[in-house]
């Protein structure tokens, strides 16, 4: 709800909070309360409140040798002790815009957040209201009663500013906004993660090391005939183990896609850790990852088409339409639809149609023709050779024990690496949709690099397992299996909206849980990818190493 000043010189208004571990330095909590919800003293019904008066406080730095003043601050006071002496219990509330249908602005000096005033009559070119002593413009005594919200009644909004001093230097204005508040949550989520991955680390090591190594050298040693028809284990579907998948056109697809997703992340994250995308950039994040993604397009055709060549496909040029436009469209979609409950609502923070056509012109123009480039540069390769032969008849997969079969397996392959990344995912979560800065990439990219080691590792062992039981169904089983985190990351998102958030309107919850469609969907595909080539790798590397006749 924009109705007053949220930027100054490009720094948002904030909040100035002190620290949750009791040291003198400060924090800033980005924006502020719009309303609150309270009761009279002597009465059980609550009602709502807006802060219709704010009070700036804009801090500027000297430079000693120019005599020039730069804004290094723009804080907004809160300060509802003052009328709270009149009765009043409170607690912070956001309030919806929609309860408001006449705003006007006039300036006058108070220390309180919330008044009702009141005016004899209203002239717009020197606005007067008896609430302020026109001479004083200080607030009148006995006049702090706190403006109550009902549909069809006015409001005026008042603010005041005061100037101050500060020894920050421009420079470093933005310090006290991307200070980090909770970093030992932060290293306990990096510890947490490490653990994970260790624990994981230790089951592929003595798989490879023992298990794996031990098998290799059992079945090279295998001289008779007899000897051969008694194998056991892994080897004894090395005839099925290549055999392509069902759909597998669309395994391409969202191989390849989850490819331009893991492209676009990496060098975001690159970029950010070197300090191109600060927050004192706004919108510089989604710029860049807009277009990262539309450039990344020629890595999602190559993917595609090298694995649809390899399974002997003969239809790339459909693989690549669908490459081009499946996940974005959907996203595209959903966006849409999203963007038009926000136009509905007559929203500010509804997306212009400008940018919506430029998104599209971007998408048509150069996504697409990129992916098409990347589709042609991967059919032009030779077709990747399979290790071992593939028999003509499918082998018969015996009954699987319970906690083999693959909806089990794959539930309990999403577990880990979700809980690798859930800590970092609440700040996430909280930057998004509470209004918090996030500027920890260090942590980020860390937090992303054990995602790509757990999603690796718990899927080599859940498809050796696999493999173990004589199934040979790994090519979808292994992209779902470290996809399923994806599921984990939508329920905690419903968690989240219940304990977490505030929200009551119809509209802004079906956005959130919009968006959060559109992120666990892009997980899915980023995670299911990465389980997908590191069980790919797996597999080829065990059946090129034992001697098949």
């Amino acid at each position: 709800m924009e109705l007053m000043c949220r930027i100054l010189d490009n720094l948002p208004v904030a909040v100035r909070r002190q620290r949750r571990d009791g040291s003198q330095s400060t924090t800033y909590e980005h924006g502020f309360r719009v309303g609150f919800k309270g009761n009279y003293a002597g009465s059980k019904e609550e009602k709502y409140f807006i802060n219709n008066h704010l009070s700036f406080r804009v801090m500027f730095h000297r430079d000693t040798e120019t005599d020039a003043a730069r804004i290094v601050g723009f804080e907004v006071t809160p300060n509802r002790l003052a009328f709270l002496g009149s009765g009043l219990s409170s607690i912070g509330y956001r309030l919806s815009s929609d309860q408001l249908t006449y705003v006007i602005i006039v300036h006058c000096v108070v220390l309180v957040n919330s008044i009702n005033h009141e005016y004899k009559e209203w002239d717009e070119k020197n606005p007067q209201v008896t609430t302020c002593n026109k001479d004083t413009k200080n607030l009148i005594q006995g006049s702090t009663v706190p403006q109550e919200v009902d549909a069809g009644k006015e409001v005026v909004f008042t603010y005041d500013v005061t100037f101050k001093e500060s020894d920050i230097k421009w420079a470093s204005r933005w310090d006290t906004y991307l200070l980090m508040n909770d970093d030992q949550i932060h290293w306990f989520s990096i510890i947490n993660s490490l653990m994970i991955v260790l624990f994981l680390s230790g089951m592929v090591a003595m798989i490879m090391m023992r298990t794996l190594y031990k098998d290799i050298a059992n079945y090279n040693q295998l001289e008779t005939q007899d000897e051969a028809q008694e194998e056991t284990g892994w080897k004894l579907v090395h005839g099925d183990v290549f055999r392509a998948p069902i759909n597998y056109g669309l395994l391409c697809v969202y191989v390849g896609t989850g490819v331009q997703i893991f492209a676009m992340s990496l060098v975001t994250m690159i970029f950010a850790l070197l300090g191109f995308l600060s927050p004192s950039n706004r919108g510089g994040l989604m710029t860049a990852m807009v277009l990262l993604w539309v450039f990344m397009g020629i890595f999602a055709g190559y993917s595609s088409s090298r694995l649809y060549k390899m399974f002997k496909g003969t239809e790339w040029k459909r693989i690549t339409l669908k490459t081009a436009f499946m996940f974005p469209g959907i996203l595209f979609a959903i966006f849409f639809v999203l963007n038009a409950l926000i136009w509905g609502e007559q929203s500010s923070g509804a997306v212009p149609f400008g940018t919506m056509f430029a998104l599209v012109c971007l998408w048509f123009g150069i996504s697409v023709p990129l992916v098409f480039v990347g589709s042609y540069l991967g059919f032009k390769k030779p077709a990747i050779e399979d290790p071992v032969k593939t028999n003509k008849i499918p082998r018969q997969i015996l009954e699987q024990a319970w906690y083999m079969k693959p909806i089990f397996s794959i539930l309990i392959g999403g577990i880990l690496p979700f809980g690798a990344v859930f800590i970092e995912l609440f700040f996430i979560l909280t930057s998004i949709w509470l209004n918090q800065f996030y500027y920890i990439f260090g942590f980020l990219f860390i937090v992303f690099v054990i995602l790509i080691i757990t999603c690796a590792e718990i899927t080599i062992v859940l498809c050796y397992f696999q493999l173990c039981s004589e199934d040979y169904h790994w090519w979808w089983r292994s992209y779902l299996t470290a996809g399923s985190s994806a599921l984990y990351l939508f329920l905690y998102s419903i968690f989240y909206f219940f304990t977490k958030l505030e929200i009551t309107k119809l509209v802004s919850g079906i956005l959130y849980f919009g968006y959060m469609v559109i992120v666990s969907y892009s997980f899915f595909v980023l995670t299911g990818t990465i389980g997908f080539y590191a069980c790919f790798w797996f597999v080829r590397k065990i059946y090129s190493s034992v001697k098949i006749d």
